[in-house]
């Protein structure tokens, strides 16, 4: 049970991650572009990478990750290192369904300015984001570094919050 939810969730991690590196790439390279075949190209590449592949792996990643922290029994602060890190990796993700968003909606006039193309801010600023969250995601991973330091600097991290122990 616990090889096949690893299984599953490295795939999808997988899948997830080759989404968030290659929309922004998508994004640079596709995004100003003048002809109407190319822009119907790019859309269709971003929506159906965001909509069809990035987010469905970013849920399974997700749902599948849950479900081993709690079956494998694994609460170590790595874990929630890696979790915050995650998180980073999300919003990046809401920022790049954003972009797409806007990229169609500017275009077709339906922004906040119809008279002005939607000044997309560089997408290359998610890739910033994006790899080393990934990078730090799979050396806490790897490495399952003991971060009781961090316990001992902030206590307050394992102290239970009105729970009687």
């Amino acid at each position: 049970m616990i090889a096949a939810l690893k299984a599953v969730h490295i795939a999808a991690m997988l899948c997830w991650c080759a989404g968030l590196v290659a929309l922004p790439l998508l994004l640079i390279t596709y995004g100003h572009a003048q002809r109407q075949v190319r822009y119907t190209e790019f859309r269709m590449l971003t929506h159906y990478g965001y909509v069809g592949f990035a987010t469905p792996a970013a849920v399974i990643a997700v749902v599948a990750g849950t479900a081993l922290i709690f079956a494998a029994e694994v609460f170590d602060l790595w874990l929630i290192a890696k979790l915050a890190f995650v998180s980073v990796m999300a919003m990046a993700h809401a920022w790049i369904g954003h972009l797409i968003e806007q990229s169609g909606l500017q275009r077709h006039g339906q922004g906040d300015d119809p008279t002005r193309g939607y000044r997309m801010p560089y997408p290359g600023i998610a890739l910033a984001v994006i790899l080393p969250a990934i990078a730090a995601i799979l050396w806490l991973v790897l490495a399952k570094p003991d971060l009781a330091w961090i316990a001992e600097m902030l206590p307050f991290i394992q102290e239970p919050r009105g729970q009687v122990p």
